[in-house]
């Protein structure tokens, strides 16, 4: 599909990455409006609560913008999903007859601050990267077992905190927690030493299910996807984790991109999985193309000094999709909510350039890497910025998220001082 023109001049250039093909879903606020739900279009907004109460947007009988969230949307299901993305095409598309009606309803998105795009309502992380997966089971167990019995047959997951995520430029503070060194007897109470960000995609649930549904139902239940940074503090984990995963080490934060690319504009860019040493059963059997062909990118700049692109890697380095990651959660009875939040796991390929992960790249702190400004590191430092980027390329086009950024605030002196 080739870039489809719209009447919003600056939508229409190959490098941005909201052209009319994208129209992803946020929520700003500016001095002079609360939060409110939008699309992103060229380097406008096209407010939709405005364009809702204008009669612009009229979807049936129920205000679906009255909130600043998503999550009535979603839950109207595919059809309305789809006709709301018909109705925004034929208002922003070159040469609309409503061109004039709709121009004052767009917001210059440089005079608008990013809200969180929907209410999450659980959030599940999972562990589905085989590069990933490989590389730190190497790390911790040798390369003979690298990878669990079961990882080949199932995805691995745990549940997380939705009360933790956060959207793109929402600070991060360094966690504290009990960690336990090998060359102390006892642990301790203390900061983070070994803190840790992971290149992902979150998968965001618009259709409610309750019960088993099958991958190709899973796939339908999925209203659209963005970026995911799952802050990890190594050794907090590594203290924890046995006999039951992650807890403490992964609740400091999850952020999130401010927009919520649809799976309609990634349809162009599906792909297969990888190939398959066994055959996986037949509720997590692959039915067609289920991942996605998107560039993804990590930089980081430490306080007052220039970025590093320190990962390049593709979210079609996933050994399971999402659909799968949906189906394989519900298999148990589990209800899924609109609003629930999949994160794909740590999206890493082959070669050390492409490992999402500073645990990787500085292979567990072994082996420190340095930055374009000369600086070294092994894992985050106070006053880093990390920002992840992700662009599906399409005929003179692309397909953009927005930047999912967050810079590490120092710990607090003490946790428990009130």
């Amino acid at each position: 599909m080739p870039l489809m023109k719209s009447w919003v001049a600056s939508a229409n250039s190959a490098e941005t990455p909201f052209p009319l093909n994208n129209l992803p879903y946020g929520v700003f606020s500016t001095q002079d409006t609360d939060p409110r739900c939008g699309v992103a279009i060229g380097d406008m907004i096209l407010d939709c609560q405005a364009a809702e109460e204008s009669g612009l947007i009229d979807l049936g009988d129920v205000a679906l913008f009255e909130v600043p969230f998503w999550n009535d949307l979603m839950e109207e299901g595919p059809a309305v999903w789809a006709a709301l993305r018909a109705r925004l095409t034929a208002l922003l598309v070159q040469g609309s007859p409503e061109q004039a009606k709709v121009e004052p309803l767009l917001v210059p998105m440089a005079d608008a601050t990013l809200e969180m795009p929907i209410m999450v309502s659980e959030y599940t992380d999972f562990y589905a990267g085989r590069h990933h997966a490989t590389n730190v089971g190497t790390m911790f167990r040798g390369a003979e077992n690298a990878l669990p019995p079961n990882w080949l047959h199932i995805p691995i997951g745990y549940n997380g905190r939705a009360s933790s995520v956060v959207v793109s430029g929402t600070d991060i503070r360094r966690p504290w927690g009990q960690l336990k060194s090998p060359d102390h007897a006892l642990p301790a109470f203390l900061p983070c030493r070994r803190f840790d960000i992971e290149l992902e995609m979150g998968a965001i649930v618009g259709t409610p299910s309750d019960g088993p549904i099958t991958v190709q139902e899973a796939d339908a239940n999925i209203f659209g996807y963005v970026l995911l940074n799952d802050w990890s503090a190594r050794d907090i984990q590594a203290w924890e984790y046995q006999p039951l995963g992650p807890f403490q080490a992964k609740a400091t934060a999850t952020s999130i991109s401010p927009w919520i690319v649809t799976k309609a504009a990634l349809e162009p860019f599906r792909c297969d999985t990888p190939p398959r040493e066994f055959e996986l059963l037949d509720h997590l059997k692959d039915v067609g193309p289920m991942l996605y062909d998107i560039n993804l990118s990590v930089t980081l700049a430490p306080a007052g000094k220039p970025a590093s692109t320190i990962a390049r890697t593709n979210y079609k380095e996933m050994y399971y999709s999402a659909a799968q990651q949906l189906a394989q959660h519900t298999t148990a009875g589990s209800p899924m909510n609109a609003g629930d939040l999949l994160g794909s796991g740590t999206i890493s390929g082959a070669e050390k350039s492409e490992r999402g992960s500073l645990l990787e790249l500085s292979w567990g702190g072994k082996e420190p890497f340095t930055l374009d400004c000369g600086e070294t590191r092994s894992f985050v430092e106070d006053g880093d910025t990390l920002t992840l980027t992700g662009v599906a390329k399409g005929d003179g086009y692309v397909i953009g998220f927005g930047d999912c950024t967050g810079t590490v605030l120092p710990a607090l002196e003490d946790p428990y001082k009130r």
